[in-house]
């Protein structure tokens, strides 16, 4: 009994060897290419700011803004209620943390736009502002106002606009540097991709910056934006999205759906450009099956229905905007762009109702699973690796507590780390 018993085998040695040599190329291809998560937090939405009306205020500006149309169109958690379809169980706590976050946060990520957003000016208007832009961010991450993620939205690589482009990048990057160095919510967005060749244009540059600046190699990464059909099929057939992924090097952070350059790219008319028409969930399926397992993101679009005028029109259009999100979360784009202030109450009950409505059946399968416990569901790790990543998105976002996870599931933060694949704990 205290001897380990010896099994018959057939085949030598030398073929699992051979195996493992002929393989060993593919066990490198795939390490590389996919790494999985990065292991930190993802913001929620992305908002969009046009460069010359970035000022220091703003982020502050579009809380205020944001808290005071909940006081007149939704000033109490049963009128928000009632306008998103929120149950009673969900209402009071949503209500609570869509207000708070508005008064501690109310912006996850900002980027200062000198693309469509900023338009063409005299180069030496932009020069200005991408010189302001670099000094204003540096200043809100020093005195601790800055947004958690924030940077720029540069003109393209396309030829007409692509030494402007690389001018305002420079600007805004030495700016940075000179104010103290590159905050760690650094974020760029390469807009209007059609050609993996430009995302290699951007990898050089960048390349070029940090050695001009002594900075680690691979330092900057940047942001992808998929506004066109040729970054979903190329000409040769072939899905151009992730030969972009390839062609970032590593640096390619997340990839941005542009709802309605995408749209009318296909020739959808302006009248039903909007997140949810077949061609955008066919552009978003590529990108994120093309994402899969890099550890590069994915962000959904945004709504251009702006919730403005009287009470009856701004529940419509944040009826809408919600409707749009929670459709999103449920096809797994956790990221959004939001374009007015009026925004983000539906964003974040959205987002919140949507962590809060299934925290007690997530946790309970989850300690279920750690405890083999069994129960109705038969979980497998890869069902365990989603479900710990779902709690710990609403942990990062603010829509439940860790004492709440923890009392429900037994777990640390760092349990749920683990368990989810990721090699730090978030931001």
């Amino acid at each position: 009994m205290g001897q380990q018993e010896t099994v018959a085998t057939s085949l030598a040695d030398t073929v699992r060897e051979g195996i493992g040599a002929a393989l060993a190329q593919v066990d490198a291809d795939l390490a590389r290419r996919y790494p999985g998560d990065p292991g930190t937090r993802q913001p929620i939405h992305t908002v969009y700011v046009p460069g010359d009306a970035f000022a220091a205020g703003t982020l502050r500006s579009w809380g205020d803004q944001a808290l005071a149309m909940l006081d007149e169109h939704a000033p109490d958690a049963t009128a928000l209620a009632g306008v998103l379809g929120l149950s009673d169980e969900l209402a009071g706590p949503v209500y609570e943390r869509v207000r708070a976050k508005l008064e501690r946060e109310p912006v996850e990520d900002l980027r200062i736009d000198f693309e469509d957003g900023y338009g063409l000016r005299s180069d030496a208007e932009e020069d200005e502002t991408a010189a302001r832009a670099a000094a204003l961010v540096a200043a809100a991450y020093r005195d601790g106002t800055a947004a958690p993620y924030m940077g720029i939205r540069m003109k393209c690589m396309e030829a007409a606009v692509r030494d402007r482009g690389i001018r305002t990048l420079d600007i805004f990057l030495t700016g940075l540097m000179e104010a103290g160095g590159l905050p760690d919510g650094l974020v760029l967005t390469l807009p209007k991709v059609t050609y993996a060749e430009q995302v290699t244009a951007m990898v050089r540059l960048l390349e070029a910056f940090e050695k001009a600046r002594g900075l680690a190699p691979g330092r900057i990464g940047f942001e992808i934006q998929i506004e066109t059909t040729q970054a979903i099929l190329g000409g040769d057939g072939r899905a151009t999205v992730a030969r972009m992924i390839e062609a970032a090097e590593g640096r390619a952070t997340s990839l941005h759906y542009g709802t309605f350059d995408y749209s009318a790219s296909c020739g959808v008319s302006a009248a039903y450009q909007a997140s949810d028409h077949p061609a955008a969930d066919h552009a978003k399926a590529v990108m994120q099956v093309a994402a899969a397992g890099t550890g590069v993101r994915l962000s959904d679009g945004s709504t251009n229905v702006l919730p403005v005028g009287p009470t009856a029109q701004v529940h419509e259009a944040w009826k809408l905007h919600h409707g749009l999100t929670r459709r999103a979360l449920a096809r797994a784009y956790y990221q959004g762009w939001d374009m007015h202030p009026g925004h983000l109450p539906t964003r974040y009950a959205a987002v919140y109702a949507f962590y809060r409505e299934g925290l007690e059946k997530a946790a309970a399968r989850l300690a279920a699973y750690v405890a083999k416990a069994g129960g109705d569901v038969m979980d497998e790790p890869a069902t365990a690796k989603a479900l710990s990543a779902y709690l710990l998105r609403g942990l990062d976002c603010g829509a439940v507590d860790t004492a709440e996870v923890a009392r429900l599931t037994g777990l640390t933060r760092t349990d749920l780390d683990g368990l989810a694949g990721r090699g730090v704990m978030s931001a």
